[in-house]
């Protein structure tokens, strides 16, 4: 039972925490939200964006970075770790001690920081395979928009090797090893 509970809130903490992050990358690299996933994004996030960007100053609003939408991937991580911390008292009170509560902001780091890396991953997947089947498709030019800010700097250093461009490879390599590094 405490794996099923550990399990869902984990899936449901990832795919929250991951449509705000994507919501706030879309908008920086401006990609037309009308059009999937920017729909689904922003139905999954506008209960939460919308006010904290009434909250937030009118600088920050009015910035090229979507702060609303970060803001809002930090506050869903923060309660992904809090309700971890809590599942666990509820499951297990006596190995729960005021440490673990220390412990919230540093869950939600590590939260936040692999739904980046692990979303980045499957874009990039995605990525390479439609440009091997199907480089034509209107689904290719929103992941090219993604993806190209990111592997522009694998790029400039690993040109295309007998007209292969193994950036897309490189950089998910590179994107593993950071995720074992988060352990």
């Amino acid at each position: 039972m405490r794996a099923v509970l550990l399990f869902l809130l984990e899936t449901a903490g990832f795919l929250m925490v991951g449509a705000a992050l994507l919501r706030a990358w879309m908008n920086q690299v401006k990609v037309n939200m009308s059009a999937q996933p920017g729909r689904f994004v922003m139905a999954l996030t506008h209960w939460l964006v919308a006010p904290l960007r009434k909250l937030l100053p009118r600088t920050l609003v009015q910035s090229r970075i979507d702060w609303g939408s970060l803001t809002a991937a930090v506050v869903l991580a923060l309660a992904y770790a809090v309700l971890w911390v809590l599942l666990q008292a509820a499951l297990l009170p006596a190995s729960v001690s005021s440490s673990i509560l220390l412990a919230i902001p540093e869950l939600a780091f590590r939260l936040l920081v692999r739904v980046m890396l692990q979303g980045l991953m499957v874009m990039l997947l995605v990525y390479a395979v439609l440009s091997w089947v199907q480089p034509g498709s209107p689904a290719m030019g929103m992941l090219d928009r993604l993806c190209s800010p990111v592997l522009k700097p694998v790029r400039r250093v690993l040109p295309p090797i007998g007209g292969v461009d193994l950036s897309v490879l490189v950089l998910i390599v590179l994107l593993q090893v950071g995720l074992i590094l988060l352990g």
